[in-house]
């Protein structure tokens, strides 16, 4: 059948010994089950993708300096939320619109 000590003492010790080990598998278990609980309540929570936002320099009243997507990549940390037709005033009024998203190019913005 299973190659186990044939005597009581080394089956007790194998015994709890395995208890242990099932111990660190279930808690390994549920902290596993946390961690996908909490991301999957994150992705939940975390709030849609602005379709454009405004990147703000630095300095008194942080003037605007570049119109991008909502999900672009090198937009900078200072940035604000705006709608189609605020990033299409922005870029008619000579705002740059930034050189890796194009939001220039999207279809009805300047139109």
């Amino acid at each position: 059948m299973y190659d186990l000590p044939p005597d009581l003492p080394r089956l007790r010790t194998l015994e709890q010994q395995l208890t242990i080990w099932i111990g660190h598998v279930r808690a390994a278990i549920a902290a596993a089950e946390q961690r996908e609980t909490e991301q999957r309540q994150g992705e939940e929570r975390r709030p849609p993708t602005p379709d454009w936002i405004i990147e703000l320099g630095i300095g008194q009243g942080a003037p605007p300096i570049e119109v991008h997507a909502g999900d672009c990549y090198a937009a900078g940390k200072r940035r604000r939320v705006i709608d189609r037709d605020q990033a299409r005033t922005l870029l008619a009024d000579g705002i740059r619109a930034c050189t890796h998203c194009r939001p220039d190019t999207d279809p009805g913005v300047l139109g």
